[in-house]
């Protein structure tokens, strides 16, 4: 894992949104590495991040906002590994368990196999705040793993109120891969964003990051991560 200083641009590789599912579907078609294991290498290294970079923070428990896609899988799978080292846990499951499907399903079913608390969390709702609150309890640190690259039109407003509440917190926040509504390309929030302390970006760096230098105000510190392969 390598930090990208915004001066270093020629050390990494960039990846628009596109190029970044190509880059999935060559890994699992091509070099024929399946998914979860993908997802278990980039979960390894985000916790790593976590441990090495907010381990006071985290000591005081994390909780992992998981969406209903693979950047929701990522979530499930890092909790796990927190889970592993003695990290108390939570999950806020962001949508509805019942549509998970493929490697985000494999790991929300190990997670519950763990007994890791989870709670779904009603986007709906008018009381969103407090189910929010109620979620993250005493945490000292939120991981970010509801929206992944693929996210590209604008938010809904119950995803973009789940981000404004999660904001509001005012807890250091590790973003998977990119910060939850921030378009992969542009670097723009859609039309708001997670505002993290750091982001874990899995292979290589996104294209928004290095277009658009505002970024550097909702990613934090970004890492580029191993997902156990590299083209």
């Amino acid at each position: 894992m390598k930090e990208w200083n915004g001066q270093n641009t020629a050390d990494f590789q960039v990846f628009d949104r596109v190029q970044a599912k190509a880059f999935d579907q060559w890994a699992i078609r091509q070099m024929q590495i399946p998914g979860v294991v993908l997802m278990e290498n980039a979960a390894g290294n985000i916790s790593q991040a976590v441990l090495s970079y907010f381990r006071q923070p985290a000591e005081k428990g994390v909780c992992v906002f998981c969406g209903g896609g693979n950047n929701g899988g990522d979530g499930f799978a890092i909790a796990r590994h927190l889970r592993n080292h003695r990290i108390e846990v939570r999950i806020a499951v962001c949508g509805d368990p019942n549509r998970l499907k493929g490697e985000a399903e494999t790991n929300f079913i190990i997670c519950q196999k763990m007994g890791l608390p989870m709670t779904t969390v009603d986007l709906g709702s008018a009381d969103l705040f407090k189910q929010v609150k109620n979620v993250i309890g005493a945490s000292g640190l939120l991981v970010d793993a509801v929206l992944g690259t693929g996210f590209e039109s604008e938010l809904k407003n119950p995803q973009a109120m789940l981000i404004s509440c999660m904001n509001a917190h005012n807890l250091p926040v590790v973003a998977v891969d990119i910060p939850s509504g921030m378009d992969c390309d542009t670097g723009v929030p859609l039309p708001v964003c997670v505002e993290a302390a750091a982001t874990v970006t899995l292979a290589a760096l996104k294209k928004g990051f290095v277009e658009s230098p505002e970024s550097r105000n909702v990613t934090g510190r970004v890492f580029v991560a191993d997902i156990g392969i590299v083209k």
